[in-house]
């Protein structure tokens, strides 16, 4: 019987070092079929199962990381994955397949609005990007009601829901002092009931 340190270990599959093109065309189109969110799961999709360039924990220990550094998660995660296959010019070619068509779509959105907001009967793109802002909202909304009634079953955490949302949302209270005082308060709360 082979002892444990005589056993070879299992090495992972050689990883293929992806051209420029390669990496560009891949994340233009996870920037191209991800809108409203979602993105991480699209990026993890073609780099690490369709494409193999990364593994799992690769994956992983960089969307921990990128979580952790100021900016968006997944503009850091492109910038992150290109770094690591090719270095400075590997993150530039992921950061422009990226970010390509979703700058488009909003240039061309944003010529059109002003094209036609002056125009007689021609502020439609003006009203659909207010319907389209209610929608948000509304859904933003129906997302939030969802999760406190699934998650908020005590008055104390309901009434500094309700503060935050009141100071936030209608008194205008600045974000952070707002959660300078509400994060406090609301450990000490959280601390006292769990002492009874």
């Amino acid at each position: 019987m082979a002892s444990p340190d005589s056993i070879e270990p299992v090495r992972p599959k050689a990883q293929t070092r992806p051209s420029l093109a390669a990496l560009f065309v891949g994340f233009l189109i996870i920037g191209a079929m991800s809108f409203g969110g979602g993105l991480a799961g699209w990026i993890r999709r073609e780099v690490v199962q369709k494409r193999a360039w990364l593994d799992d924990q690769q994956f992983i220990s960089g969307f921990a990381l990128c979580n952790i550094v100021p900016g968006a998660t997944n503009v850091n995660l492109a910038v992150f994955i290109g770094t690591q296959l090719r270095g400075g010019p590997g993150a530039l070619a992921t950061l422009a397949g990226m970010m390509l068509l979703p700058l488009l779509i909003v240039l061309v959105a944003g010529m059109l609005y002003l094209a036609t907001r002056g125009m007689p009967g021609g502020g439609w793109l003006g009203a659909a990007l207010a319907g389209a802002g209610a929608a948000a909202i509304g859904l933003n909304l129906a997302t939030g009601i969802r999760l406190a009634r699934r998650n908020i079953r005590r008055v104390a955490p309901a009434l500094i829901a309700a503060a935050i949302t009141v100071g936030i949302g209608i008194l205008r209270v600045p974000l952070f002092a707002a959660l300078l005082v509400m994060i406090p308060l609301s450990l000490l709360i959280s601390w006292a009931g769990y002492r009874r």
